[in-house]
């Protein structure tokens, strides 16, 4: 199978844009302690699991952690799983990074980067377990929705990087972006629906709430899990 890669000839619509976040004294100390220690190199090439982990493990990588809290609880409660986040706001990469060291985590490692390019530049083909792609930016107006991360070309790539019965899993608390991400999960052959009734999923345990979400059911606002498995 062909590696999906964008056209040479277009460069590649980004599906985020750079904030300029103001970095606390915090993130700032945790980013020069941390990073020799989780830090990763997109430039360094193919990923090598067993040279950046001390232990052997399910691998499953995060796209767009934001400020890292998910993954930091994620990682926190599963020391068998290692996980691999890429973001590319620092100040989220920063506050990550202070709770690793925190707490001592020795399954996190992070790229500061696009995760378009690491998925296609650092992930071998069907090396992975796992890919959590939460509450990525809806870009609600129509005139955006080109931006929008979860398209056809991308998850095509996904699918790639997967063992077979690997689960790549999103969510979204916008129901357009649901929709949207249905429709093109739906029609990427590599995958199936993990739901037996063919549409979103429970939230399952290993995803931590946030606190915007449960803000949100408060106010009776949805969410949407969306989980699909490699096929063999």
């Amino acid at each position: 199978m062909s590696d999906p890669k964008p056209h040479a000839a277009h460069p590649p619509i980004r599906s985020f844009v750079l904030r300029a976040g103001r970095l606390t004294e915090g993130q700032r100390r945790a980013l020069e302690v941390g990073w020799p220690r989780y830090g990763l190199d997109p430039e360094d090439g193919l990923l090598d699991w067993d040279r950046a982990f001390p232990h052997s493990g399910r691998r499953v990588l995060e796209v767009g952690f934001g400020m890292g809290d998910s993954l930091r609880q994620m990682a926190e409660a599963d020391a068998h799983t290692n996980f691999v986040g890429v973001e590319v706001h620092r100040p989220g990469v920063g506050r990550l990074l202070a709770d690793a060291l925190t707490l001592k985590l020795d399954n996190l490692r992070v790229y500061e980067a696009d995760a378009v390019a690491v998925l296609g530049e650092c992930i071998a083909p069907c090396s992975i377990d796992g890919i959590n792609i939460f509450f990525p930016d809806p870009w609600h107006k129509k005139r955006h929705h080109k931006r929008r991360l979860i398209q056809p070309e991308f998850i095509a790539m996904a699918a790639t990087r997967l063992r077979t019965g690997g689960i790549l899993h999103l969510a979204t608390d916008w129901q357009p972006y649901a929709e949207h991400m249905l429709e093109v999960m739906e029609g990427e052959s590599a995958l199936m629906n993990c739901s037996a009734q063919g549409g979103y999923c429970e939230r399952p345990e290993y995803r931590p709430e946030t606190k915007f979400e449960r803000r949100g059911a408060r106010l009776g606002h949805g969410v949407w899990d969306l989980l699909f498995e490699k096929r063999p």
